[in-house]
């Protein structure tokens, strides 16, 4: 029993900080990469879809996207979908290819991006503290059901702490990684 209540936290815990790493790779360097772009929701024929299932995404060049959508009436729709994202992007289009052109970051844009950063990373965190409430109250009911002893729900609950630790950690070693990419200049 208690063994499934510890799998299930790892697993919500694991979650999450995968969750997080997909966050970061959204959160935008001075770099080019599809990644900025390719979960952007598109809003085409009346439905809302990713942007990679809309067209091909490359960066060719080190400050440059390229956006090839597959149906060329979606073109207008991609535009628009950029303008009103927090990319902070004008793109550009030729009818048939959109290009986004990334700029150096500024100083200020730096630091409002890292801003951007801390907040993100304390949302994953909340989401890990989550995972451990829950697994408390799993060992909880446990206990009240006299699935458990005392004892083991004790040892559940360290080993549940030992683990929102060990997450919490990896969640802080991902966001200093970032924050050191981001300030580079």
């Amino acid at each position: 029993m208690i063994d499934e209540i510890l799998l299930d936290a790892e697993e919500r815990m694991d979650n999450a900080v995968e969750a997080y790493r997909q966050v970061l790779a959204t959160v935008r360097t001075g770099r080019a990469s599809t990644s900025l772009v390719e979960h952007l929701q598109v809003e085409h024929y009346g439905q809302r879809m990713p942007l990679n299932q809309l067209a091909t995404l490359g960066a060719p060049e080190a400050q440059l996207i390229t956006i090839q959508p597959w149906d060329q009436g979606a073109v207008d729709s991609v535009m628009k979908a950029i303008q009103t994202s927090e990319l902070g992007i004008t793109p550009q289009s030729d009818g048939k290819m959109i290009r986004l052109p990334i700029p150096a970051l500024t100083e200020e844009r730096r630091k409002e991006l890292v801003k951007q950063l801390h907040a993100k990373t304390e949302d994953a965190r909340i989401s890990v503290r989550n995972s451990r409430r829950h697994g408390m109250d799993e060992l909880k009911k446990a206990l009240r059901a006299h699935d458990v002893s005392e004892d083991d729900e004790h040892r559940g609950e360290n080993e549940i702490e030992r683990l929102t630790q060990a997450h919490v950690e990896q969640l802080e070693a991902l966001a200093k990684e970032k924050e050191q990419e981001l300030l580079q200049v």
